[in-house]
């Protein structure tokens, strides 16, 4: 099994989750974080933000589908300017369901 972890705009939230659904995949965990990119924030006016609000989007998949659910997300998130975000994907060792205690 992979975690998926993406970072995302917050206004593609509901796009990229959208997309994930219809791609099979309607178990996520989301959360708002904060961040900054290689442009080290951005600066407006005289204003300089260096943590931007961003959305993580977690999505543990088998390893035969990981690229599925990667395209779903890069299409649904992407606008083709800086800062749409980054997606990492790690190996998951194992996992149990709370409820049952069952290997998952």
């Amino acid at each position: 099994m992979k975690m998926i972890r993406a970072i995302i705009r917050p206004e593609k939230e509901e796009e990229v989750l959208k997309s994930l659904e219809l791609a099979g995949f309607p178990s996520v965990t989301k959360m708002d974080v904060l961040g900054r990119g290689k442009q080290k924030g951005i600066q407006i006016g005289t204003a300089i933000y260096d943590e931007l609000v961003k959305t993580m989007i977690l999505v543990v998949v088998e390893d035969s589908i990981v690229e599925k659910a990667m395209t779903a997300i890069s299409d649904s998130a992407r606008t083709g300017n800086f800062g749409d975000g980054k997606i990492f994907v790690s190996n998951v060792e194992s996992s149990i369901t709370i409820r049952t205690g069952i290997a998952a």
